[in-house]
C-alpha cells in the first residue's frame, strides 16, 4: 500500500510540474513572432484603472517591431521617415526571459540593461505589457505609475 501510494505521490509531482512548463511553452508559442507598436500608456499606480496619458502611434512609428523566437531570440526595429516613406532607423538584437508563472518578461538588448515587464495581455492577437522598471509619479500622489504598452499583430 506505502509503496503505490508513494508512485501516486510521485506522478501526481510529475504532473504537476509538467502542467507549468506547457503553459509557458504555449505561452512563449503565441509570443513568437512580429508585434506592431500601438499605444503607450500611463495609468495611475493608486487604482491601475486611472489613464492619466495616451499615446498613439502614428506615421512611421506604426511600423516599430518587437519579436520574439521561442529559442529566447528578441529583436526591436524602430523605423523612421516622414510620409510613407518609412526607413528602418535602428534595430536592437537580444535575449529574453519568460516566467510563466509570474507573467514577468526579462529583455536584454545587446550593451543594454535587463528591462522587466509584467505581461498584462497575451492572445494570438494582443501583448499588453506594463514596465516594471523606471516609472515614476506622474499624478503627484506619491505613488509610482505604470507604463503600459500595447502590440497588436
Amino acid at each position: 500500500m506505502k509503496k503505490q501510494l508513494l508512485l501516486f505521490a510521485f506522478s501526481a509531482l510529475a504532473l504537476t510540474s509538467c502542467k507549468d512548463d506547457d503553459i509557458q511553452a504555449y505561452e512563449m508559442e503565441i509570443m513568437q513572432g512580429d508585434w506592431k507598436e500601438v499605444k503607450r500608456e500611463v495609468i495611475s499606480g493608486k487604482d491601475n484603472k486611472t489613464v492619466l496619458k495616451t499615446e498613439i502611434s502614428t506615421g512611421c512609428a506604426t511600423k516599430n517591431t518587437l519579436f520574439f523566437r521561442t529559442d529566447f531570440y528578441v529583436s526591436y526595429t524602430a523605423y523612421t521617415g516622414t510620409g510613407a516613406d518609412c526607413q528602418p532607423n535602428a534595430k536592437s538584437e537580444g535575449r529574453f526571459t519568460y516566467d510563466g508563472d509570474t507573467k514577468i518578461l526579462g529583455i536584454k538588448f545587446d550593451k543594454e540593461e535587463n528591462m522587466s515587464y509584467r505581461v498584462d495581455v497575451l492572445t494570438s492577437k494582443d501583448l499588453r505589457l506594463a514596465q516594471q522598471f523606471g516609472n515614476f509619479d506622474m499624478d503627484g500622489d506619491k505613488i509610482p505609475d505604470i507604463n503600459y504598452i500595447t502590440y497588436k499583430r
